[in-house]
């Protein structure tokens, strides 16, 4: 499983070695067992082609349901951000979110690429809003870690937070 996504990648019928089969294969545990178990015992390759290539296809068509998703949330949060930050750098805070969805709260403030002091005043604007699950609050020094719940929940198909 893990050498497929590497070999569309060096076979460049894919930009990066990112595409996940193994939840099809998991949530069609015992059809994708019976179709390579199929292959021993009568020789079926095309049974197992004809599997594979309808997992490739259901993939690929589930990666582009979740990639179009995420864009339209960049966009609908972009306006968000900026209405609620009033901030010149409100897209350079959400790029930094999107880009990891899950940070501690000082590397926000260190790496979004905005001032520190207004890195800290839209941090907190953020929260207040709701928009971050907190996964551990500040305790002494070490930073609170936040987590962006809507870009999670549709990357990983599923409701995490």
């Amino acid at each position: 499983r893990m050498f497929i996504p590497l070999f569309l990648y060096q076979e460049k019928l894919i930009q990066s070695p990112m595409f996940y089969i193994s939840a099809y294969f998991e949530a069609r545990r015992d059809e994708y067992y019976e179709s390579l178990r199929e292959i021993s015992r009568g020789n079926d390759w095309t049974g197992w082609c004809s599997f594979f290539l309808k997992a490739m296809t259901a993939q690929a068509q589930e990666n582009h349901q979740k990639a179009a998703r995420i864009l339209d949330l960049y966009e609908n949060e972009k306006t968000r951000f900026i209405e609620v930050t009033h901030s010149q750098h409100a897209i350079k805070a959400l790029d930094f979110i999107f880009t990891r969805p899950v940070f501690q709260a000082s590397a926000f403030t260190g790496q979004a690429g905005v001032p520190k002091s207004t890195a800290i005043r839209i941090l907190s604007i953020l929260r207040k809003e709701g928009l971050f699950s907190v996964l551990s609050e500040k305790q002494g020094r070490k930073p609170a870690v936040l987590a962006f719940r809507e870009l999670l929940n549709i990357a990983e198909g599923r409701e995490v937070f």
